[in-house]
């Protein structure tokens, strides 16, 4: 399986930070943001990772990273996006990369105390389809929500719902077989003019193939002033990425 970091945006909720350098390049406690996920999909034996990124301080990933060979990557690509089309767009451009495997997908900014390894594990096993990764959160309406049937599988996910039907909501954190991109070439954009991913997981739950994992420990996003805040003191009080 190989990994991809979606890297991308202009971070406009972070300025005048982002006026200088990629959002995912600020600090995090003693790292750079993008070290948390790559950190997390090296845990999982994933050494192969593209970062599709944009913006005009794209060229920094090069300085920071180089090959990824100290972070424990056998292989690093990098790809651009040209301006912001949503997350399934960012995804498109990883098509080549993929060459018709599975993938793991993580939104660049979502920063977890401890690991994904148990879902990697599971979704190599999964003959097809995908996988999502839920937690339990006090403001579902901000989120990708999962609605669920009786037997606890999904019924259907719901972007940012005014009235969330549960608590649980999509993380950064996503895996596809080889078919996504199909999907993705067949999606309309939404009412924010971009291609949402929450469209593409409720096309393999139509088919009957998404499957799911709760994620343990704490999560959040940094893309924000306080959530960077947030993470930074989640990281430096408990850790993350542990193995």
């Amino acid at each position: 399986m190989k990994g991809i970091i979606l890297a991308g945006g202009l971070g406009t909720r972070l300025r005048p930070m982002t006026l200088v350098t990629n959002k995912h390049l600020l600090p995090v406690y003693d790292r750079p943001m993008v070290y948390y996920p790559i950190e997390c999909l090296v845990n999982a034996g994933i050494n192969e990772v593209l970062i599709v990124t944009g913006g005009e301080h794209a060229g920094d990933f090069f300085k920071l990273l180089r090959n990824g060979k100290d972070l424990g990557l056998k292989h690093l690509e990098y790809a651009y996006q040209e301006g912001e089309g949503g997350i399934a767009d960012a995804l498109k451009l990883a098509e080549d990369f993929a060459d018709g495997g599975k993938i793991c997908v993580i939104l660049g900014d979502n920063i977890i105390e401890k690991n994904i390894n148990h879902a990697v594990d599971d979704f190599r096993k999964q003959e097809k389809g995908a996988k999502v990764l839920l937690k339990k959160v006090e403001d579902p309406h901000r989120f990708g929500v999962a609605e669920f049937n009786a037997d606890g599988t999904i019924k259907t996910i719901i972007e940012k719902p005014k009235n969330p039907p549960s608590d649980m909501a999509v993380t950064g954190f996503y895996m596809y077989d080889g078919r996504v991109f199909d999907i993705c070439n067949t999606l309309k954009p939404s009412g924010r003019g971009e291609l949402e991913i929450t469209d593409v997981n409720n096309d393999y739950l139509a088919r009957g193939e998404l499957t799911w994992a709760n994620l343990d420990g704490w999560w959040t996003d940094a893309g924000t002033v306080p959530s960077l805040l947030r993470a930074t003191n989640l990281v430096a009080e408990t850790g993350a990425n542990n193995t």
